[in-house]
């Protein structure tokens, strides 16, 4: 039974390799200027997880076909070092393939997150709640006006809570369930939750980022084809998390204008 076992797990862990290596399920089509480098980590990621995956099976099913029929008064044999350079040397492999992986993919990472939004980029404000996503574009004046969480009324839909009477810079902002941008213009997207964990994730633009309730957050992307793409919270929020989503519109700039100016008359 041993012997059958280890084969069996030979073969569990080729054919749970064969749909990755065929690459029967691949992610959609990239629709960001950062999109290249984050498939290349991912790619990369994959085959040096997997071959990882891979030889530690093949070693499992070794030992356990080696010792599949040892008897109860066979000599036991222990591995060079013990079970402390076992450990040792794990740590090294894996805290190597870490290092690595991290080195790897830091370029990708730091186009998104460190390097700093072009000057002529869309400041667009994005807003979690429970159960809806929310997004702010500043008025013809460029600026936005100051938030007041005392004044957030869902029901009159301040959902951002302006002050329009008092604080000229906010008669002008626009407010929207979705969020409608220019293609080919860079997005300076900052990002806050009103009650809990949310988080913002276009599967197309290969952004994934957390709203973190208490901090202010931002994101930049460039999107490069038209169309719409599905925003969905991947962070469980609460019992409507399922149903919590929102739409990304690409539009050509003059299209995106338009939308803009339609969305201030209303």
């Amino acid at each position: 039974m041993g012997k059958i076992f280890a084969v069996t797990i030979a073969i569990i862990a080729i054919l749970s390799a064969v749909p990755i290596v065929m690459n029967y399920w691949g992610p959609p089509a990239d629709v960001s200027t950062h999109g290249p480098a984050i498939d290349e980590q991912m790619h990369e990621t994959m085959w040096e997880a997997g071959i990882s995956f891979l030889a530690a099976q093949f070693v499992l099913a070794l030992f356990v076909w080696q010792f599949a029929g040892r008897g109860k008064n066979d000599k036991l044999k222990t591995f060079p070092g013990g079970a402390k350079g076992l450990v040792i040397a794990a740590f090294l492999l894996v805290g190597t393939e870490i290092l690595a992986l991290g080195v790897i993919g830091q370029k990708a990472w730091a186009t998104v997150y460190f390097a700093p939004p072009d000057k002529n980029a869309l400041t667009i404000q994005a807003q979690a709640g429970q159960f809806a996503f929310y997004f702010r574009y500043p008025g013809p004046d460029g600026k936005f006006g100051a938030i007041h969480p005392d004044k957030i009324d869902e029901g009159n839909q301040n959902f951002f809570g302006l002050d329009p009477e008092h604080d000229v810079d906010s008669r002008d902002d626009i407010i929207a369930g979705e969020l409608a941008i220019p293609v080919n213009r860079q997005i300076n997207l900052m990002m806050h939750s009103k009650d809990v964990g949310h988080s913002f994730y276009v599967r197309e633009l290969r952004i994934q980022q957390d709203f973190v309730p208490g901090l202010d957050l931002a994101v930049h992307f460039t999107a490069t084809k038209t169309g719409q793409y599905e925003i969905v919270c991947t962070q469980l929020c609460g019992l409507g998390h399922y149903n919590m989503k929102a739409y990304l519109t690409v539009l050509s700039q003059e299209d995106f204008d338009k939308w803009l100016k339609d969305k201030a008359a209303q």
